[in-house]
């Protein structure tokens, strides 16, 4: 194992790369924040998700439900007929598929359809069912610091130390998640940007992700087009912040200063930049 291998880890059921990996979205929805409604269609989303490999990704993230603050959850039925295909379409092709939901009947039918990592913006606990169903199936899991969801005022966004109180409820659930069964090489951890949290706690997340390695797990950030990058783009003199598909450039440095503090993945919407950050930090750090 390389360098670069051994600070990044490796998650068991996934393909290794010498580098921070990349994982592409595709959103099939019609009220993403960020691309809503561009790739709903079954045929398009499976082709921008082609696209996105051919720029550069190393899997890719099928959703079906947007998590955005606000959003009305989907029912069960119509995510499961927005996401099925699209994770059959992409791994017979022979992507890399990771679904990002909350339902334990869609990981499972998605894990059946070809998919290769669960990715739970609740950690498992939206739905009781989870980790039973990824235990079962001996599937990778990303536990992401959640306190709920993101409706009407639900947003619990206090901290005292934000990087202390979030690396030590990410411990606690990780711990829960390895007594529901899953193998601890098959963790991934996820601090959760932009979920309740405020633009200056992400950012202090983001300045010691170090703290969240310790936990010894496999590190992803998804901070793609979210809302304190705008507000970063926007300044103090009151700006309005740039809308989320201008938010690219700042997405690609994230990933750059995630890839060198050893992340091993990040999550972005538009890959072709930050495939080039990823490598670009992975030839320093081959030159150090």
């Amino acid at each position: 194992m390389s360098t670069s291998q051994g600070r990044r880890g490796h998650v068991t059921g996934l393909p290794e790369w010498d580098r921070c990996a990349v994982m592409g979205v595709v959103n099939v929805t019609p009220d993403s924040f960020s691309d809503g409604g561009r790739w709903f269609d079954t045929t398009a989303a499976v082709k921008h998700g082609l696209d996105l490999v051919a720029q550069g990704a190393d899997l890719i993230d099928v959703g079906g439900e947007s998590t955005r603050p606000g959003a009305t959850r989907v029912d069960e039925d119509e995510e499961l007929k927005r996401v099925i295909p699209v994770v059959q379409g992409l791994s017979s092709e022979g992507v890399a598929v990771s679904v990002d939901t909350m339902r334990a009947s869609v990981a499972e039918r998605s894990l059946a359809a070809g998919a290769s990592l669960v990715n739970d913006v609740s950690g498992g606990l939206a739905d009781p069912a989870m980790i039973p169903v990824v235990a079962a199936a001996g599937a990778p899991f990303v536990v992401m610091h959640w306190r709920g969801f993101l409706e009407g005022g639900n947003v619990k966004g206090t901290y005292e130390d934000v990087v202390s109180e979030v690396v030590t409820e990410l411990h606690a659930r990780v711990e829960a998640v390895i007594e529901g069964g899953i193998a601890p090489e098959r963790i991934v951890v996820d601090p959760g940007l932009g979920f309740s949290k405020e633009a200056a706690h992400d950012l202090k997340l983001l300045a010691h992700l170090e703290e969240l390695r310790a936990l010894g797990h496999p590190l992803l950030v998804a901070a793609s087009r979210k809302r304190f990058l705008g507000h970063v783009l926007a300044g103090e003199q009151g700006a309005p912040p740039p809308p989320a598909r201008e938010r690219d450039a700042a997405t690609a440095a994230v990933s750059a200063i995630a890839a060198h503090q050893g992340a091993w993945a990040v999550r972005v919407h538009e890959v072709r930049a930050t495939a080039d950050a990823v490598r670009v930090a992975r030839a320093v750090e081959g030159a150090q």
